[in-house]
Protein backbone atom coordinates (compact mmCIF):
# COMPACT_ATOMS: atom_id res chain seq x y z
CA UNK A 1 0.00 0.00 0.00
CA UNK A 2 1.42 3.43 -0.97
CA UNK A 3 1.90 6.29 1.33
CA UNK A 4 0.13 9.34 0.87
CA UNK A 5 3.35 10.81 -0.62
CA UNK A 6 3.64 8.07 -2.75
CA UNK A 7 0.38 7.74 -4.17
CA UNK A 8 1.18 10.31 -6.86
CA UNK A 9 3.37 13.54 -7.58
CA UNK A 10 2.79 17.51 -7.08
CA UNK A 11 2.62 17.15 -11.13
CA UNK A 12 -0.21 14.86 -11.13
CA UNK A 13 -2.25 16.81 -8.79
CA UNK A 14 -1.58 19.75 -10.92
CA UNK A 15 -2.98 17.96 -14.01
CA UNK A 16 -5.95 16.58 -12.81
CA UNK A 17 -6.92 19.71 -11.15
CA UNK A 18 -6.45 21.64 -14.31
CA UNK A 19 -8.02 18.84 -16.14
CA UNK A 20 -11.03 19.01 -14.34
CA UNK A 21 -11.82 22.73 -14.36
CA UNK A 22 -11.02 22.46 -17.96
CA UNK A 23 -14.29 20.44 -18.17
CA UNK A 24 -16.33 22.57 -15.55
CA UNK A 25 -15.58 25.70 -17.58
CA UNK A 26 -17.18 24.08 -20.90
CA UNK A 27 -19.74 22.68 -19.08
CA UNK A 28 -23.50 23.99 -19.72
CA UNK A 29 -24.35 23.54 -16.11
CA UNK A 30 -21.73 24.43 -14.53
CA UNK A 31 -19.93 26.87 -16.12
CA UNK A 32 -21.79 29.78 -15.90
CA UNK A 33 -21.45 28.89 -12.34
CA UNK A 34 -17.91 29.11 -11.97
CA UNK A 35 -16.92 31.85 -14.39
CA UNK A 36 -19.58 33.88 -12.30
CA UNK A 37 -18.06 33.70 -9.36
CA UNK A 38 -14.32 32.57 -10.01
CA UNK A 39 -12.75 36.35 -10.34
CA UNK A 40 -9.12 35.09 -10.82
CA UNK A 41 -8.94 31.79 -12.83
CA UNK A 42 -5.08 31.26 -11.73
CA UNK A 43 -5.46 32.19 -8.19
CA UNK A 44 -8.38 29.36 -7.97
CA UNK A 45 -6.44 26.75 -10.17
CA UNK A 46 -3.59 26.87 -7.78
CA UNK A 47 -6.03 26.95 -4.28
CA UNK A 48 -7.16 23.84 -5.98
CA UNK A 49 -4.41 22.39 -6.47
CA UNK A 50 -3.14 23.16 -3.12
CA UNK A 51 -6.69 21.84 -1.89
CA UNK A 52 -6.06 18.56 -3.93
CA UNK A 53 -2.62 18.04 -2.95
CA UNK A 54 -3.33 18.21 0.74
CA UNK A 55 -6.21 15.81 0.97
CA UNK A 56 -4.66 13.05 -1.33
CA UNK A 57 -0.65 14.12 -0.77
CA UNK A 58 -0.44 15.20 3.28
CA UNK A 59 1.16 18.31 2.00
CA UNK A 60 -1.02 20.94 4.01
CA UNK A 61 -0.75 23.22 1.26
CA UNK A 62 -4.50 24.33 1.78
CA UNK A 63 -5.36 26.19 4.51
CA UNK A 64 -8.62 27.64 3.74
CA UNK A 65 -12.41 26.58 4.71
CA UNK A 66 -14.27 26.08 1.35
CA UNK A 67 -17.62 25.42 3.24
CA UNK A 68 -18.67 29.02 3.81
CA UNK A 69 -17.97 29.99 0.10
CA UNK A 70 -20.18 27.34 -1.19
CA UNK A 71 -22.79 28.12 1.20
CA UNK A 72 -23.03 31.62 -0.09
CA UNK A 73 -23.97 30.83 -3.12
CA UNK A 74 -27.62 30.88 -4.66
CA UNK A 75 -29.26 28.12 -5.90
CA UNK A 76 -27.64 25.45 -5.73
CA UNK A 77 -28.79 21.75 -6.06
CA UNK A 78 -28.32 18.10 -5.86
CA UNK A 79 -28.07 17.96 -9.65
CA UNK A 80 -25.01 20.30 -9.77
CA UNK A 81 -23.27 18.40 -7.32
CA UNK A 82 -23.91 15.17 -9.58
CA UNK A 83 -22.59 16.94 -12.34
CA UNK A 84 -19.75 18.29 -10.47
CA UNK A 85 -19.01 14.92 -9.71
CA UNK A 86 -20.06 13.44 -13.15
CA UNK A 87 -16.93 15.62 -14.41
CA UNK A 88 -14.74 14.62 -11.90
CA UNK A 89 -15.44 10.95 -12.65
CA UNK A 90 -14.86 11.96 -16.35
CA UNK A 91 -11.68 13.40 -15.14
CA UNK A 92 -10.19 10.70 -13.67
CA UNK A 93 -11.16 8.06 -15.60
CA UNK A 94 -8.28 9.75 -17.89
CA UNK A 95 -5.45 9.66 -15.71
CA UNK A 96 -2.92 6.47 -16.22
CA UNK A 97 -2.35 6.50 -12.16
CA UNK A 98 -5.17 3.93 -11.36
CA UNK A 99 -4.80 4.23 -7.48
CA UNK A 100 -4.21 8.30 -7.27
CA UNK A 101 -7.68 8.48 -9.55
CA UNK A 102 -9.22 5.93 -7.10
CA UNK A 103 -8.22 7.73 -3.91
CA UNK A 104 -9.41 11.27 -5.58
CA UNK A 105 -13.04 10.17 -6.72
CA UNK A 106 -13.67 8.69 -2.93
CA UNK A 107 -12.80 11.97 -1.43
CA UNK A 108 -14.55 13.62 -4.24
CA UNK A 109 -17.63 11.76 -3.37
CA UNK A 110 -17.08 12.78 0.39
CA UNK A 111 -16.35 16.51 -0.65
CA UNK A 112 -20.29 16.90 -2.38
CA UNK A 113 -21.93 15.09 -0.08
CA UNK A 114 -20.32 17.56 2.70
CA UNK A 115 -20.88 20.30 0.53
CA UNK A 116 -24.30 19.60 -0.22
CA UNK A 117 -25.35 18.45 3.47
CA UNK A 118 -24.07 21.65 4.54
CA UNK A 119 -25.79 23.80 1.84
CA UNK A 120 -28.63 22.61 2.59
CA UNK A 121 -28.49 22.87 6.57
CA UNK A 122 -27.62 26.71 6.49
CA UNK A 123 -29.81 28.00 3.05
CA UNK A 124 -33.20 25.51 4.55
CA UNK A 125 -32.53 24.79 7.94
CA UNK A 126 -36.40 24.13 8.67
CA UNK A 127 -35.66 21.04 6.09
CA UNK A 128 -34.59 17.48 6.51
CA UNK A 129 -31.19 17.20 4.10
CA UNK A 130 -31.54 15.43 1.16
CA UNK A 131 -28.51 12.58 -0.02
CA UNK A 132 -26.41 13.96 -3.17
CA UNK A 133 -27.01 10.89 -4.68
CA UNK A 134 -30.57 10.56 -4.41
CA UNK A 135 -32.01 13.68 -4.24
Amino acid sequence: MATREQLCTEEEVTFMVHDFYRRVRADDLLGPIFNEHVKNWDTHLQRMVNFWSSMLRGTGAYGGSPMPVHIALPNLSAELFQQWLKLFHQTIETLPNKPFGAKADSFAHRIARSLWYGYQLYNKPETAPTEVFNA
